[in-house]
């Protein structure tokens, strides 16, 4: 199934199997290793160039443009679509960093995003309702104009009300995770049909938000997971003001039942795999003892083929967070991210179809093996379709490390990925950036383009599917050295962007600007240097065609 967004002229294709292929997870500040909150979203958007929009002053009663197209990766950098209308623009917004879906601002106000589904009574389009204010928007409207994640989430509810919410992917519902160097809440968005207008004085958004406890972390598999709302208790949730009454409105919960209005069984349809999965490998890895969680674990390649006897379990036995059974750390987001259910039913290796008979007659997996299979190799295979948490076609992700105890410009650090999360590097972007590394800021999936870093990656990605169990392993020889030299310069970095800043910002800026466009172009060396040594290595001419 896939929608037809027109966009300045263009016809951009959106499948609606990406719609749900992003991941949430955050921590709170005591629920991590050094303190810091941690803010995170995998698979973004298709849009995946990165770039740094400063700070800019407005004339006083100027209007703000509302755009439909922010996720179109073949716009030039500086359009961002159709305007779909206009809202009161600020006096003065503060530096951010731009792509499909914004994430960071230069006061550590960070923004994940995962598409949810909702019931279609709930649905609308473009083209049949009066709402104008995606979700995408809705972010760069955040980090342009707030500095907490209170802040940020009164001016997305706010305007969501007051606009209407119109779903970009799907079309379907939304979740985004906000958080600062001090907390984290979660903001669940359903959209209220087609038949909204804003001059009625409703909401043009169901939305339902929940603060993460501190010493908790919390992850989002494209599915809710708010469940009961106490309204009373003001520290930790709040709601629109037709949070109930829209369920009532359609016969979905009656307040006379004596049942209890649980938001995440309400509005979302029929619970599907693609979010269950990835709740269970979560919870597995970070919340063992959960009471009825599932035994996915093994060691059988036949156990993932196994699907009369396994479980579906109800999305009543996740919690909205856990408390985390070890304190997280970026490394570990990283891991998880990088996830293709190693040893669980859901591990696309351990696939029957792999297995060859060896030189003494046992079986072996092969080395083309990959968790990674094409649609013709599936089908060749008889490998199924469960997908993994990386994911081959993921077009960028990021981690938000946001850290009270230093200033802004170096506290935040925004940790980006393009393509696969598997396969790519990560590369700190400091909050303080005043630009980022060209290579960076192109990329167009129709040409290769050798400056492109996204290009680059996809490149050696291709490459590893010649011989992947060996080809894997050179990967990892240059990139894991270079993201854990990072790691281990963080401290000696931060220690000189702060005594800079404390002399000039502008030079402390200038020094974190740099390191940054450094790393980044690092990165996209070691990726063109890979592509050699992997057609070298493992060409077709060696492998006795």
């Amino acid at each position: 199934m896939k929608r037809v967004f027109l966009l300045t002229g263009l016809v951009f294709l959106f499948s609606y199997q990406f719609s749900f292929s992003c991941t949430i997870i955050v921590a709170g500040k005591k629920a991590t290793t050094d303190g810091s909150v941690i803010v995170s979203h995998s698979d973004a958007g298709p849009d995946c160039r990165i770039r740094v929009i400063p700070r800019m002053k407005f004339p006083k009663g100027a209007m703000a443009p509302v755009y439909w197209g922010i996720q179109d990766p073949q716009q030039p950098l500086d359009s961002y679509g159709d305007t779909l209308g206009y809202i009161p623009q600020a006096e003065e917004t503060y530096q951010y960093i731009h792509s499909a879906y914004s994430h960071i601002n230069e006061f550590q106000l960070a923004i994940g995003e995962s598409t949810m589904s909702q019931r279609d009574e709930l649905r609308v389009e473009r083209d049949n309702g009066k709402q104008i204010m995606t979700v995408e928007q809705a972010m760069v409207f955040a980090l342009q104009r707030c500095k907490t994640a209170r802040s940020a989430l009164t001016l997305i509810t706010n305007l969501m009300d007051t606009y209407g919410f119109l779903p970009s992917c799907g079309p379907e519902s939304e979740c985004l995770a906000i958080g600062d160097k001090n907390e984290v809440w979660i903001l669940e968005l359903f959209s209220v049909g087609p038949d909204w207008d804003p001059s009625s004085g409703n909401p043009g958004a169901l939305w339902a938000a929940q603060r993460l406890p501190d010493d908790h972390v919390a992850m989002i598999p494209n599915w809710s997971i708010i469940g009961e709302i106490d309204l009373a208790d003001t520290n930790n949730f709040r709601a629109s003001s037709n949070y109930q009454q829209v369920a009532i409105d359609h016969g979905w919960w009656d307040p006379a039942s004596g049942k209890e209005f649980v938001w995440k069984e309400i509005y979302p349809p029929v619970l599907r795999e693609w979010a269950t999965s990835r709740f269970w490998l979560f919870h597995g890895l970070y919340a063992p003892d959960l009471p009825d969680l599932p035994d996915r674990w093994t060691k059988d390649p036949f156990k993932g083929d196994d699907q009369y006897t396994q479980f579906v379990e109800p999305l009543s036995i996740y919690p909205f967070s856990v408390k985390p059974n070890k304190l997280l750390s970026v490394q570990d987001v990283m891991a998880f991210q990088r996830s293709t259910f190693t040893g669980t039913i859901y591990d696309k290796e351990m696939a029957p179809g792999w297995y060859i008979p060896s030189d003494s007659g046992t079986l072996v997996r092969s080395v083309l093996t990959t968790p990674f299979p094409t649609i013709e190799t599936r089908k060749l295979l008889k490998i199924n379709r469960r997908r993994n948490v990386a994911r081959a076609r993921g077009e960028y992700g990021m981690i938000a490390q946001l850290r009270s105890w230093l200033p802004d410009a170096v506290g935040g650090i925004y940790y980006l990925y393009v393509d696969n999360a598997y396969t790519s590097a990560y590369v700190p972007i400091y909050a303080g950036v005043t630009d980022v590394a060209a290579c960076y800021k192109r990329w167009d999936k129709e040409k290769f383009d050798e400056n492109s870093i996204r290009w680059c990656v996809d490149f050696v990605d291709n490459l590893l599917y010649l011989r992947w169990q060996d080809a894997v392993k050179d990967l990892h020889a240059v990139r894991d050295p270079f993201e854990q030299q990072i790691f281990d310069n963080q401290a000696a970095v931060d220690a000189k962007a702060v005594e800079l800043l404390s002399k000039s910002p502008e030079k402390g800026n200038e020094y974190l600007t740099t390191i940054t466009i450094n790393r980044m172009n690092e990165v996209h060396r070691m990726f063109r240097d890979l592509r050699i040594t992997l057609i070298e290595k493992y060409t077709n001419n060696k492998q006795g065609i």
